[in-house]
């Protein structure tokens, strides 16, 4: 069975980099992974997804030119770079697979298996 874990995260001032990395416990190539955040009082959202070949990605419009998604399917791992960082990044980010990507964005109920969750703070 699948499982995702996340790492990478941390506190980190306005402006400052961060990659956060999710790493599969089993071959990964056929599965869409996607970056959710969660601020506290807030909807999740869909922040990034990268197709199973890693040759289409989307992400939401308030991370576009910030952040970079990418994968090693050698390595069973997805990476997100995070550059720019604005207190509004704040949130617990989570991984999640899917067989289903979608073009346009990171919808959550395509999304079957989910990481436990790594918090980022940008504050100074």
């Amino acid at each position: 069975q699948l499982q995702l874990v996340e790492s990478g995260g941390g506190l980190v001032q306005p402006g400052g980099s961060l990659r956060l990395s999710c790493a599969a416990s089993i071959f990964m190539d056929y599965y869409a992974i996607g970056w959710f955040r969660q601020a506290p009082g807030k909807e999740r959202e869909g922040v990034s997804c990268i197709s199973s070949s890693g040759g289409s990605t989307n992400y939401a419009d308030s991370v576009k030119g910030r952040f970079t998604i990418s994968r090693d399917n050698a390595k069973n791992t997805v990476y997100l770079q995070m550059n720019s960082l604005k207190p509004e990044d704040t949130a617990v980010y989570y991984c999640a697979a899917t067989y289903t990507f979608r073009s346009s964005r990171c919808w959550a109920p395509d999304f079957g298996s989910w990481g436990q969750g790594t918090q980022v703070t940008v504050s100074s």
